[in-house]
């Protein structure tokens, strides 16, 4: 049995991963889907305050307090920002990070740096809107996702990551995900494309849209079942 922490992505909560969740489980595996202050059911608690050093230490807390250890860390877009900031301050917890069409930063660099531009309202909103649907076309998925999606903290885009040790120097198996359909494949695609000639890492191209979790749950967990195998 493996036990998988997945982090979600910017506007979104644990309430995304609810059609993956249950074929992991009942794979036999253990798995904690959190949400991140100031999101989702924490919408609550949000404030100038929270960043990125927030939600990094949101997840090393599930971690500690539920005294997780070979933790498969599963990040989805911005959560591979937290990702590996949790990576960076806790790797004996961790067997192995996967990141799900997601930012991988360097020590010392944001979202800003990594996009290589500031979208509106970044320098001057404390909080912004979704920017769009992430590629949901169903319906019923469309709605629920609209339903649930809350606005996300600027201040998690403008910090920077604290890394001490390269990722490639941590002892963690590393696996990216390319979702390589439409809305935010292109965002990814080119930073992707050196991980899949890095031997250190593993490399999936999927076919599917950005949040992936929602519109391919299966095809998700298979992937995050076969890194639990590594």
């Amino acid at each position: 049995m493996s036990t998988f922490v997945l982090v979600h992505g910017a506007w979104h909560g644990g309430w995304c991963w609810r059609k993956v969740a249950p074929i992991v489980r009942r794979a036999g595996h253990d798995i904690f889907t959190p949400t991140m202050t100031g999101l989702g059911e924490r919408v609550h608690l949000r404030g100038p305050e929270v960043g990125l050093d927030t939600h990094v230490q949101d997840i090393i807390n599930v971690l500690e307090y539920e005294d997780l250890d070979h933790v498969v860390l599963v990040g989805h877009s911005y959560g591979g920002m937290v990702a590996t900031g949790v990576a960076g301050r806790v790797p004996h917890r961790l067997a192995h990070v996967v990141y799900l069409d997601a930012h991988v930063p360097a020590d010392g660099q944001s979202v800003i740096d990594l996009l290589g531009f500031t979208r509106p309202g970044y320098e001057t909103e404390q909080w912004v809107d979704p920017p769009g649907t992430f590629g949901v076309k169903d319906e019923a998925d469309l709605a629920w996702v609209k339903a649930n999606m809350t606005p996300h903290p600027t201040r998690s885009m403008r910090q920077k990551v604290s890394l001490p040790t390269p990722l490639e120097d941590l002892p963690i198996l590393r696996t990216y995900v390319l979702a390589e359909l439409e809305p935010l494949g292109a965002w990814f695609a080119d930073n992707a494309a050196k991980y899949e000639a890095d031997p250190r890492w593993r490399f999936v191209r999927m076919q599917a849209v950005h949040d992936m979790m929602v519109t391919e749950p299966e095809q998700t967990a298979a992937i995050l079942l076969k890194a639990a195998e590594a």
